[in-house]
């Protein structure tokens, strides 16, 4: 119930009138029956404004971390995670993959849609990274078509750090569902799992247009942190040891 106040009364109509979104593709969720609906991630809105804007509820796997806050602001977030169909998925440790991939296919094995980021992480700068296998995991477990969809404009809307996001048009593009029986019973290879999420992602840009990086977000994201760090130690060890002019 809360689900449906949020979607039609408190926060749908909000997001609406705030991003203005142009729909493309929507006739290629199916109406009935389970399926993925994949993903690209540019920002934290992107967690409610498609789920705004699909006809059928969805359910997402969320990182953990939204629902383990302390205080009262914490267990209000995991709150309203929650109501809006947000399953919590720890991502730390060599089971959180495998974990992952069991509360998707329980959304999938109810007959449900079942919304997902194969990236694993929002896109710090706006390019597409690479996928992880756990998508093609669930889809050739379960046997249903997966949609790729494209957010574009959220980053610009709402890029990582800012709080409140711009009154700004976005556009949320859905692609033709891909079908992959043909890898029926295959879901155990590794290659098997590295092509069919490559195929994805391939549809995604096709869709987003994005500059793509064949790096895992997470990876580039803590080399980036770690160069960071390593300039800022060269900043403050020139400064303590200035170099002496040559006499």
């Amino acid at each position: 119930m809360f689900y449906l106040l949020l979607k039609y009364v408190l926060l749908g109509p909000l997001l609406r009138l705030m991003f203005r979104p142009r729909i493309e593709g929507l006739e290629h969720i199916p109406e009935h029956g389970a399926a993925i609906v994949a993903g690209n991630h540019l920002s934290f809105s992107d967690h409610f404004l498609m789920p705004a804007i699909i006809k059928r509820r969805i359910t997402f796997l969320a990182k953990a971390e939204y629902f383990t806050g302390p205080g009262i602001k914490g267990r209000l977030t995991a709150a309203f995670f929650r109501s809006a169909g947000q399953i919590p998925v720890d991502r730390s440790g060599k089971e959180a993959g495998q974990a992952a991939i069991r509360e998707g296919l329980g959304v999938l094995r109810k007959g449900e849609l079942l919304g997902i980021y194969p990236e694993g992480t929002r896109s710090h700068d706006g390019r597409l990274y690479k996928g992880k296998v756990g998508v093609a995991a669930m889809a050739l477990k379960a046997q249903v078509p997966v949609i790729p969809c494209a957010m574009i404009g959220t980053f610009e809307a709402q890029p990582p750090g800012k709080v409140v996001p711009r009154f700004q048009r976005v556009t949320i593009r859905f692609g033709e569902p891909l079908e992959f029986s043909r890898y029926a019973g295959m879901d155990g290879e590794k290659a098997v799992l590295r092509a069919v999420t490559d195929e994805l992602m391939y549809a995604i840009l096709g869709l987003s247009g994005q500059e793509y990086v064949d790096k895992y977000a997470a990876v580039v994201k803590a080399e980036e942190a770690e160069a960071g760090a390593a300039e800022g130690a060269r900043a403050v060890a020139g400064r303590k040891f200035p170099r002496m002019p040559l006499s």
